[in-house]
């Protein structure tokens, strides 16, 4: 991959590689064929989003570069950052294609085939007659475009069917229609009658091209030609500064701009009709230079991350356990109460978060809970605990992020029906996102108050609980719940200024810490370095964009620090250069689960310091938003986070090297057996579990003979 010169990889580029690794897994042929094709439907949805929010801003740069007052964070040169895109999308989406024709013989050596309209027995013929008058007729509106003098608003997530309508004898001047999907209500996949020992498939869109001539027979034409296109818009949500109308009204105007964004990107079929495209291109105001991605015939692979489960060969995704220090405990808050506990999301059930919250919502002795909430499964569990808690008489407080990022119409939503039920929703702060994971819940005990709760580095979200990679740390420890208190005082009440989080003692808060004490403690390895003595940084995170840190990275490594980096996604070091002292070992895991957790390690003389934290190493979350990064003070606990990050380092199955090049190249080791991470954590921690549970069986039984 080419890449411009600068001290750091753009990181749109660097993101780009990062999907790049995403189509690997699709087209690796050890991965079973379901979870390939889900594999492209991510590549697909990571691809809308990357349009719909980065190129977006790109173009929103170009547009206001040299303008005053623009709250922007500029990056160099964005229109050959743009050209370097179009590029590299082009090269992937080939890729795309080539994997995706592979999947089909696959597909078909299953006997599971995906058949347009063109391929249809008798049978499947009339069944696709009766399902489109039954189902889908209802579900469609035919727009003959070349008739409407203000061109329909077409929806960022949909796809269309673009229509040429002629006569074979020339008779009638040609005619273009167009037809939007109604995948989101039908479904995009559709099984049709076969033999017992196959399966076939249709997709939506093949089923309206089956019953076009249906759809237009009034026109009189007898000749109709159709392909997909999707056009993508900007996705940023403009806050205005109107003091008239409350926070909640402009989230709802931003998200009815949103609506109206611009283009950004057109993908549509290479073989559509010139006339057609040409005519949509102008309609659309398509920018011919840098919006167009000519593809194949289908388009939206995102629904395909939910292809119909016809599979002969079931994925081998093992199921959750129950941390062992909770298996027999009757209540899980007495446990917190005695000893922290880190749980590790998916190997670790998501359980005990939900039982500590229920279990405070019905204990007499709980005064209030407090909680920040980012994205909350639809059938949040969370939720109905903390109404039920309501209910019961608690105080019950809920930091609601209405900004997080296309789950703004969702959390209004949870807005509405939390305070129905009489919770107070805090919804923001300007200009600050609060992407801290952190809950209070205040007990009294004996006439006195205690604290307990968690912090952790993943979402409320029993569902991505199941296959995010995060830690949640379970505690009573009265230091970081004492922070955790006056961290969500700045929240209740920012106006008063930023005191509380300043006066933090044990976490370390962004926007105003977190980037002083990183700089601190790097600048601690390079002097211990360049004393001769060991030093060491180990960093695991989801990206690694600011530059400013990058640059004292660069500074450790050239002293002699030992530097190992786990970054999943955005990474825009150049992790190679002879002036370093030790080389840097940089990968990026990319597995069945998703890469979440953010943990950072340093050597301090041999007294490591253990953090988890929410925050990347990005501007937008050390500077702009609220953060919270919390030590790991339980020694057991600090073994177990290095153990795992280990054997995420020890990873030569599924762990690519994040090189200067952005080649993507696995790390291979012939020599060394086959370790695949998220596998040996899985058994490494169910080992544990066995052990600890085997210990607590043979105490109880020693203690039941003494009482015998």
């Amino acid at each position: 991959m080419k890449i411009m010169k600068r001290k750091t990889i753009a990181r749109d580029i660097s993101w780009l590689s990062f999907n790049g690794r995403v189509l690997q897994e699709a087209a690796d042929q050890s991965v079973p064929l379901r979870e390939r094709i889900k594999f492209l439907g991510i590549f697909s949805n990571n691809m809308d989003e990357f349009f719909r929010v980065r190129v977006a801003t790109l173009k929103r740069m170009i547009e206001y570069e040299g303008k005053a007052k623009i709250n922007m964070h500029f990056e160099l040169a964005p229109n050959k950052i743009l050209d370097e895109i179009q590029s590299i999308v082009l090269e992937q989406q080939g890729e795309f294609n080539y994997i995706w024709e592979s999947i089909v013989k696959e597909l078909e050596k299953e006997r599971i085939y995906l058949v347009n309209e063109r391929q249809l027995n008798k049978d499947q013929q009339k069944f696709v007659q009766n399902y489109f008058e039954e189902e889908v007729r209802s579900n469609i509106i035919p727009l003959m475009i070349e008739s409407i003098p203000q061109f329909p608003y077409l929806r960022d997530k949909s796809i269309y069917l673009g229509v040429v309508l002629s006569r074979r004898d020339g008779a009638m001047k040609r005619k273009y229609a167009l037809i939007e999907i109604p995948s989101r209500v039908l479904g995009r996949f559709v099984l049709l009658p076969s033999s017992p020992d196959e399966y076939s498939i249709i997709l939506l869109e093949d089923i309206i091209r089956y019953n076009l001539r249906n759809i237009f027979s009034y026109f009189g034409y007898d000749r109709y030609q159709s392909w997909i296109f999707k056009v993508t818009k900007d996705a940023e949500i403009d806050i205005d500064n109107d003091i008239s109308t409350t926070f909640i009204q402009k989230i709802e105007k931003g998200l009815r701009n949103r609506r109206k964004g611009k283009p950004v990107r057109f993908v549509y079929d290479k073989e559509m009709d010139e006339g057609l495209l040409q005519y949509l291109i102008k309609r659309l105001n398509i920018d011919k230079k840098g919006d167009l991605i000519p593809g194949g015939r289908i388009h939206n692979f995102k629904h395909f991350m939910d292809f119909p489960d016809v599979f002969s060969k079931k994925g081998q995704r093992k199921r959750p356990f129950v941390h062992p220090l909770l298996v027999k405990a009757p209540r899980v808050t007495d446990v917190i109460l005695d000893q922290d506990i880190m749980l590790h999301f998916p190997y670790h059930s998501f359980n005990p978060v939900i039982d500590m919250l229920r279990e405070a919502a019905i204990d007499p002795n709980v005064t209030a809970i407090k909680i920040t909430c980012y994205r909350l499964s639809s059938n949040s569990k969370i939720i109905n605990a903390l109404i039920n808690a309501v209910r019961n008489g608690k105080s019950v407080t809920v930091m609601l992020e209405l900004r997080a990022r296309f789950d703004e119409e969702a959390n209004l939503e949870w807005k509405t029906r939390l305070e129905d039920d009489g919770v107070k929703v805090l919804f923001g702060i300007p200009n600050v996102k609060v992407h801290a994971k952190i809950c209070l819940i205040k007990k009294r005990i004996n006439n006195r108050t205690i604290h307990y709760g968690f912090v952790s580095t993943g979402n409320l979200n029993e569902r991505t609980a199941m296959f995010y990679g995060d830690h949640c740390l379970l505690t009573s420890n009265r230091n970081i719940m004492a922070d955790v208190n006056r961290m969500f005082t700045y929240i209740e009440k920012w106006k008063d200024g930023i005191a509380q989080l300043k006066s933090c003692k044990t976490l370390i808060p962004c926007p105003v810490s977190l980037r002083k004490e990183l700089m601190k403690m790097i600048s601690k390895e390079i002097k211990i370095a360049k004393s001769k003595k060991p030093a060491g940084i180990t960093l695991k995170m989801n990206s690694l964009s600011d530059e400013e840190l990058i640059y004292k990275l660069y500074d450790a490594a050239r002293a002699g620090v030992e530097i190992k980096l786990i970054i999943r996604g955005i990474f825009c070091m150049f992790s190679e250069n002879k002036k370093f002292l030790k080389p840097i070992t940089a990968i990026s895991i990319l597995d069945e689960y998703l890469e979440h957790a953010r943990v950072l390690i340093f050597h301090n003389a041999g007294k490591e310091r253990v953090f988890i934290s929410s925050a990347d190493w990005m501007v937008r979350n050390l500077d702009h938003r609220v953060e919270a990064t919390c030590p790991i003070l339980d020694v057991a606990i600090q073994k177990e986070l290095k153990d795992i990050l280990n054997i995420q380092l020890s990873d030569n199955v599924k762990a690519r090297w994040l090189d200067n090049e952005l080649s993507n190249e696995y790390k291979r080791d012939r020599s060394q057996k086959k370790i695949r991470a998220q596998i040996e954590i899985y058994s490494y921690l169910h080992q544990k579990n066995l052990r600890s549970t085997e210990s607590i069986n043979q105490q109880q039984a020693a203690e039941t003979a003494v009482a015998n």
